[in-house]
């Protein structure tokens, strides 16, 4: 069954988002913050119950604090951060624009970079990244930090392609994984990491791979277009439905078999999303200036995994 019903934030397109309680949360959204240039890379700190994302053009990293709803500032300068993640250690690797690396921090807070070449060849300007069961760091490199000094430093790409790349967590060596992509941008892994979802901002739509043994990628297929707007980040929840950031048509929810079946009205363009809270069903949106949040009926993907399912 399908339909086209408006409700408040709601925008159900097929039955399946009503039924898999996609739209049984809180009937609007909360903002927590304003005043960015532009809001990026949204990350949940379970251990300290805080929200982190970037401001990219303004070179700072924010924070906020869900026991006091208090914002300050995580990291000033922060090299023009887009994507965050957490390895399996809690440790926060970050995508460096303006630095053209991937970095992680310590515990002790110092930084270690884990990739800022391909083939002795300077990055372009990572985007964002997720991590393996294995440990290993998979980012999105395209060229969104050098055409300008908006979102990092204008310069001349070295490698003269916009590819996804992952770093083996044995010997740090940062190999191509995946190519052919004008614009790739976020990626998150399927529920047994069997599969690879990328999104490719330029194309207006995401592809996804399928994962071999040894870390490579089959030839990719797409999953989903969206020729009205374009796609930034995306995400999955536990059941295995993808949500996907849209620039100017909210958050798209896709049924795993790629049927669009409904949206998140957000009354600005969207650049990232992020499962958080206590529970893990509250979705964190960062939305051009802003940053805002609802609780949901549908919760993320388990923060912690234990090898594949």
């Amino acid at each position: 069954m399908s339909g086209d019903i408006k409700y408040g934030l709601y925008h159900i397109l097929d039955d399946r988002f009503r039924t898999g309680k996609c739209a049984n949360g809180d009937t609007r959204l909360e903002k927590l913050h304003g005043n960015c240039r532009w809001a990026e890379g949204p990350l949940y700190l379970p251990a300290w119950r805080q929200l982190i994302w970037s401001d990219i053009p303004n070179d700072r990293m924010l924070r906020w604090d869900e026991s006091t709803g208090t914002v300050g500032v995580f990291r000033s300068p922060a090299g023009h951060s887009n994507g965050n993640t957490l390895d399996r250690e809690g440790r926060l690797i970050s995508c460096e624009q303006g630095n053209r690396r991937v970095t992680r921090t310590e515990h002790d807070g110092s930084v270690t970079v884990l990739a800022d070449r391909y083939r002795g060849m300077r990055l372009n300007s990572p985007n964002d990244a997720v991590v393996h069961s294995d440990g290993s760091v998979w980012f999105s490199d395209p060229d969104f930090g050098i055409t300008s000094d908006y979102e990092g430093h204008r310069a001349e790409g070295e490698i003269g392609a916009c590819n996804v790349y992952r770093i083996d967590p044995a010997d740090g060596e940062v190999r191509l994984v995946a190519d052919g992509f004008t614009g790739p941008n976020g990626l998150v892994f399927s529920l047994d990491e069997r599969q690879l979802f990328v999104s490719d901002s330029r194309a207006a739509h995401i592809r996804v791979f399928d994962v071999r043994e040894d870390g490579t990628l089959s030839d990719g297929k797409v999953f989903a277009e969206s020729p009205r707007s374009s796609f930034d980040n995306i995400r999955l929840d536990d059941g295995g439905r993808l949500w996907a950031a849209a620039f100017d048509e909210g958050v798209h929810c896709y049924d795993p078999d790629g049927t669009l079946i409904g949206r998140l009205l957000v009354p600005e363009p969207v650049s990232n999303l992020a499962f958080g809270g206590p529970k893990n069903n509250r979705l964190f949106i960062t939305a051009t200036t802003s940053v805002y949040s609802l609780v949901m009926s549908v919760t993320g993907t388990p923060r912690v995994r234990r090898g594949r399912i």
